[in-house]
């Protein structure tokens, strides 16, 4: 019986033993397949018609900025010199005439073979007088907005359809343009072209014909963002936009650790099966383009946190009311070679007034600046550096409080003259030459400073020099510069391309 006992356990045992044992499924590939492939989907489609709207305009940057962007007979205005045979009519005469205490600067111009005094009153209004008559030229702006729209256009003949008065940036004329008060003088023309003209520098602030302008209107809409700032405000559209474009750096991030690392979890599509093409080609292009649109969307968003901040750039400029009377000694007395003379103006620099002599220069050379004392006659030593070093300092203290302590003279590191575009100081700012201050500061603070109109082109510190080479390289792809704009353009583009695509072949696989 015990014999009989022991045999059934021994089955029982055995039988026991032939039974597989339990095994705990795995759980990754399940995991992933419910989580990241799901969390992969959602945030995919919540971004993907931002996404196709980023793509589609950063493919109209090159057409606009570079390869479809309208051409102008001349960029530059090549004022003519002054004659001291015309200034009959002393400055201090016109003032007196027209009741005139004060001013804020002068200079002069010429319209049509006249010349003028181009005087900034206290309401920051400008005037003309002709220098040989002292008569007042009536709406003499306006004018002289036509006449430089005119001189860059080298059209003559045209007829004006409008000009107005720009105060504020806006969709045809954006920030990039950085000149205000600005003119806009529309042509009566096949190409409907518009040009800004700032005129209180002779300068050229943007030009646009229809084709500019439809190019304009979409990066603007499409890009930028604007018809959110247009409903509501600039805080909620770069708060939208840092939002959706951290879900795209996430999507990115997903999808390459799905399609890159972790393919093998999911099922292989077949040749056979429609959607496992789109699949394929999903996450081939994916793959491929996984890194820039990372890279476009780290950047964009990092370049779109500078924009909560008002930039005060446009009106960073130093403005004197110079009483007439002080200038003791007149122009014609102030022994000015004036065969050698291009323009002069105002400045004031520590209570002290001084005559701006800006001499005439060869192409492609910087003009030497002379600063001679309206009192005394005497000239500053080294007075376009001292007075470059004065504005910077003044700058700090009413824009950037942070400053105020250490933007000093005896604080300066480096200076120099900069008569062409840097990387850090790049055609974005449009003004040149400036004058390039480097500060010994916990940030190492540089100033740029535009001395013949007293302002501040640009300020940079740390923070801003990663911002901006952020953007630089993995936005705009300047790393390609080497190889010329055409394949740098070129390339930025595809890589636009190759992430349009993928987003729509994966909205095509969610529809389907």
């Amino acid at each position: 019986m015990a014999h009989s006992t022991h045999f059934k356990s021994e089955k029982a045992v055995s039988k026991n033993l032939k039974k597989p044992l339990k095994r705990k499924p795995k759980r990754s590939p399940s995991f992933l397949k419910k989580n990241i492939y799901s969390w992969h989907k959602i945030i995919g489609i919540i971004t993907v018609i931002p996404v196709i709207f980023w793509t589609l305009s950063g493919l109209l940057h090159p057409l606009m900025g570079h390869w479809l962007k309208p051409s102008i007979p001349n960029r530059v205005f090549i004022s003519k010199p002054i004659k001291k045979s015309k200034i009959d009519v002393s400055l201090n005469d016109i003032a007196l005439q027209n009741n005139i205490s004060s001013i804020k600067n002068f200079r002069f111009v010429n319209i049509d073979e006249k010349q003028y005094y181009q005087i900034k009153d206290n309401q920051k209004q400008l005037l003309y007088f002709d220098t040989q008559t002292g008569k007042k030229l009536k709406n003499g702006d306006k004018i002289y907005a036509e006449h430089l729209a005119r001189y860059f256009l080298d059209d003559q003949e045209s007829t004006i359809k409008n000009i107005n008065s720009i105060e504020k940036f806006e969709t045809e004329y954006r920030f990039i343009n950085r000149l205000l008060p600005a003119w806009k003088i529309s042509f009566e023309r096949s190409d409907n072209m518009d040009i800004y003209v700032e005129t209180v520098s002779d300068r050229l602030g943007a030009f646009n014909n229809t084709t500019q302008k439809s190019f304009l209107w979409a990066f603007s809409m499409l890009h930028n963002w604007s018809f959110l700032e247009m409903i509501s405000n600039n805080w909620i559209r770069v708060s939208v936009i840092l939002l959706v474009l951290s879900i795209i750096s996430l999507s990115a991030l997903s999808g390459l650790i799905i399609y890159g690392f972790m393919w093998k979890f999911f099922k292989k599509p077949t040749k056979e099966n429609k959607k496992g093409i789109l699949k394929r080609y999903h996450r081939q292009i994916g793959l491929a383009t996984a890194f820039v649109t990372f890279t476009f969307a780290f950047s964009g968003a990092y370049h779109a946190t500078k924009k909560y901040e008002p930039n005060l750039l446009p009106t960073a400029e130093k403005e004197t009311s110079f009483q007439v009377t002080d200038l003791k000694i007149p122009l014609k007395e102030a022994k000015i070679d004036w065969e050698t003379t291009k323009n002069i103006s105002l400045v004031e620099i520590k209570n002290e007034i001084y005559y701006q002599v800006i001499k005439k220069n060869k192409k492609d050379q910087i003009p030497q600046i002379i600063y001679k004392n309206a009192q005394t006659g005497k000239i500053l030593d080294n007075g376009n550096m001292e007075y470059a070093a004065y504005l910077a300092s003044y700058f700090a203290d009413k824009m950037y409080p942070h400053l105020k302590a250490q933007v000093k003279k005896d604080n300066i590191i480096e200076t120099k003259i900069l008569s062409k575009f840097s990387r850090e100081y790049s055609f974005v700012f449009k003004r040149l030459p400036v004058i390039q201050i480097d500060y010994d500061t916990p940030q190492k603070a540089t100033f740029f400073l535009e001395t013949t109109t007293s302002r501040l082109a640009s300020k940079i510190e740390n923070g801003d020099r990663r911002e901006g080479f952020s953007f630089a390289f993995l936005h705009k792809f300047f790393l390609m510069d080497f190889a010329g704009k055409n394949i740098r353009d070129t390339i930025m583009s595809l890589s636009a391309l190759g992430v349009l695509v993928v987003s729509l072949f994966g909205l095509a696989l969610f529809i389907k």
